[in-house]
């Protein structure tokens, strides 16, 4: 039976960003107030908001952000 691949499926960009590139933090820390982080080689990519309603609404969020810095600098994965 294959492997399902739900969260790929559903976070896209988290995904291949992990994969290939850098790396993602999410829950409280006591220095960042974002919830959730992304970072590469290079330092910050993202910083979310310090709380989201769902889980959900987290990782939607850090796809997104994640997403328009990779458009920004025009970085494809």
């Amino acid at each position: 039976m294959p492997k399902a691949k739900i969260f790929e499926e559903q976070y896209p960009t988290i995904s291949r960003f992990t994969e290939v590139q850098g790396c993602i933090e999410i829950g409280d820390h006591e220095v960042i107030s974002a919830f959730v982080r992304a970072y590469d080689q290079g330092g910050t990519v993202y910083e979310g908001k310090p709380s989201y309603p769902s889980m959900d609404e987290a990782l939607q969020d850090l796809e997104q952000g994640i997403q328009a810095y990779l458009d920004e600098n025009g970085i494809e994965l």
